[in-house]
């Protein structure tokens, strides 16, 4: 009795589907449309390893030589680390994002100011560049200084974390140098106000072209999951998130 109640439900629900196939032309292919759609999205959310900083990126004590005295902060954009010198010939090494073609920088500052969950007020040049940009961000997790900030002599440059931990190691930024919120929060506690800040571009080596060239296409990668995912933000400012962003 039991395999025939079955046999004659499988029956109905073929029936069913065949009066709908044949009466609603366009059901089958909008749920294939939907299923392929749903395919893709999981095709573009982002590996479990590119959503963390990875193991190189890791914060670590190692053996720096430097004549700089403890305390200062020495940011190697080209090797992709932050360095809080310290006694004995060591460092702290950060794993950091830096700013992307033709908006890194080199010189001498110092920490003028300290802040923890900061606010962001865009600056105007940026603004001036992407006028689609809010104008302020109130400080907290959506915001993209992160949870700490460090700020550098009277420029518009800051050391801060960041809401976009994938984006460390690599250059994205409009100049900011960004770590993940955890090392931005140990950084933070270490680091006085007045501290010197030794900002230096170095080489990527041989593979500079081919650095750039895989920054570029990471960041398109990001901007775009970042676009499947958003139901509320605009087309453009979404892909453009992680160019606009400090």
């Amino acid at each position: 009795m039991v395999a025939t109640s079955r046999f004659v439900l499988r029956g109905a629900l073929a029936a069913a589907v065949a009066v709908l196939a044949s009466s609603h032309s366009g059901t089958i292919a909008v749920a294939q449309q939907v299923a392929v759609n749903t395919e893709d999205q999981a095709a573009s959310e982002p590996s479990p390893d590119e959503e963390r900083p990875g193991e190189a990126n890791a914060r670590q004590i190692v053996p720096f030589h430097t004549s700089e005295a403890p305390g200062t902060i020495i940011v190697d954009t080209g090797e992709r680390y932050l360095y809080l010198v310290q006694p004995e010939g060591l460092a702290i090494r950060y794993g950091i994002g830096v700013g992307r073609v033709g908006f890194q920088w080199s010189g001498i500052e110092r920490v003028s100011q300290k802040q923890e969950w900061p606010d962001w007020r865009v600056p105007a040049e940026m603004i001036g560049r992407q006028p689609y940009l809010p104008r302020f961000m109130a400080g907290g997790p959506g915001n993209p200084l992160g949870a700490r900030a460090l700020y550098l002599g009277h420029t518009v440059f800051r050391i801060h974390g960041t809401n976009q931990p994938e984006t460390i190691g690599h250059a994205v930024s409009s100049g900011c140098i960004r770590l993940d919120n955890a090392d931005v929060i140990d950084l933070y506690d270490r680091v006085q106000i007045g501290a010197k800040v030794l900002v230096k571009q170095s080489a990527h080596g041989p593979g500079a072209a081919d650095a750039v060239r895989a920054d570029e296409a990471r960041n398109e990668r990001m901007s775009m999951r970042r676009l499947v995912k958003s139901k509320t933000m605009s087309p453009i400012v979404a892909k453009s998130e992680i160019h606009a962003m400090n």
